[in-house]
């Protein structure tokens, strides 16, 4: 597999020295590089603009700089970022999104909450680079986005399919038919959710 070929690279930033360990020993244990560590997020943003990982696991709460700050600094490096919190406010959670976060994991935590969060980051970021080359407008990728989050939705409940799955389907299922990942997630949200007995109008998006 290609993913075992080449190791992910990943910073850590932690400022539990402890934590930071367990989260470093965990990827390595799982076949990811890591490159550098980090303690506090000013020392992160600095790591991942010198080291242009190909993911961040960063602690919202640390000193000099919080996670979030930190991700917000770095939205424009384009890397996928996984946040560790202590707490599950959706206050917080929205604001993580806000700032680039592609998925978040809420202390304390095991390895088997840590890399499906991880896999999800990666999955997103692939999701969000595969739109940015197939729309070049802004607007109209935003549309899309939602479209495919939403055929990816019904995916997940109709044929049991993990988001990462989800995305990977709908691809695929682009390149063989040759249609935009947009038509077919438009033939999606038209087949699956025309089957669901109690279906929300389509014009109820949030």
């Amino acid at each position: 597999m290609a993913d075992v070929a080449k190791k992910r690279t990943v910073i850590v930033a932690e400022d539990e020295s402890l934590i930071r360990m367990d989260i470093v020993e965990t990827l390595r244990e799982h076949g990811f590089d890591v490159i550098a560590e980090a303690g506090d997020g000013e020392q992160a943003v600095k790591l991942v603009t010198e080291h242009k990982p190909d993911l961040l696991v960063m602690d919202i709460k640390m000193p000099n700089m919080d996670g979030i700050t930190a991700a917000e600094k770095l939205a424009d490096s384009k890397t996928p970022i996984v946040l560790l919190t202590a707490f599950s406010q959706k206050e917080l959670v929205d604001r993580a999104n806000e700032a680039g976060a592609m998925a978040y994991v809420v202390k304390p935590f095991t390895p088997n909450d840590l890399l499906p969060a991880i896999e999800i980051a990666l999955s997103r970021h692939a999701q969000l680079t595969a739109l940015e080359a197939e729309i070049s407008d802004l607007n109209e990728r935003f549309e899309t986005r939602k479209l495919i989050d939403r055929a990816k939705g019904l995916l997940n409940e109709k044929m049991n399919l993990s988001e990462p799955e989800a995305f990977r389907w709908i691809q695929k299922a682009s390149m063989d038919r040759r249609l935009t990942m947009q038509e077919v997630a438009v033939t999606v949200i038209e087949q699956l959710g025309a089957s669901k007995p109690e279906a929300k109008p389509e014009t109820k998006t949030e």
